[in-house]
């Protein structure tokens, strides 16, 4: 996995920085290439649902499509007990946990994994009031 150029991981460091001294809990490592090895476990056809959300002069900024990012932002979810509020923002709809369901249990080889997702699948949808 390439790493980020010096000047970008400066400039991301400054920006937390200056992120925090306005109440802005942010840390300096926000800016990561981690995320680039789910390219190669998301589902075929994902770099064709990416949307572009900046236009700049000097930068474009794109995000995976819902689908796509719903499924990273729940298998963070189950993999490190992370993202949470990204995966209540996002307020999927019961039809969309389901739809992830199958793809999240087969991110992990361990036996417990898929039980792990289907319960942090189910507490996510009744925090979101889906009844389950």
């Amino acid at each position: 996995m390439p790493e980020l150029p010096l000047a970008i991981a400066s400039a991301a460091r400054d920006f937390a920085k200056a992120q925090r001294q306005a109440g802005v809990d942010l840390r300096d490592d926000w800016l990561n290439n981690g995320p680039m090895r789910l390219g190669e476990v998301l589902p075929a056809g994902w770099r064709e649902r990416v949307q572009r959300i900046f236009d700049g002069r000097a930068l474009v900024l794109g995000t995976l499509g819902r689908s796509d990012l719903l499924k990273s932002k729940l298998f963070a979810l189950c993999d490190r007990g992370t993202d949470l509020p990204d995966c209540i923002a996002l307020a999927p709809t019961a039809e969309e946990l389901a739809e992830c369901a199958p793809w999240l249990e087969q991110q992990d080889r361990n036996e417990f994994w898929p039980a792990h997702v289907l319960a942090t699948v189910a507490d996510l949808a009744r925090r979101l009031g889906h009844g389950v």
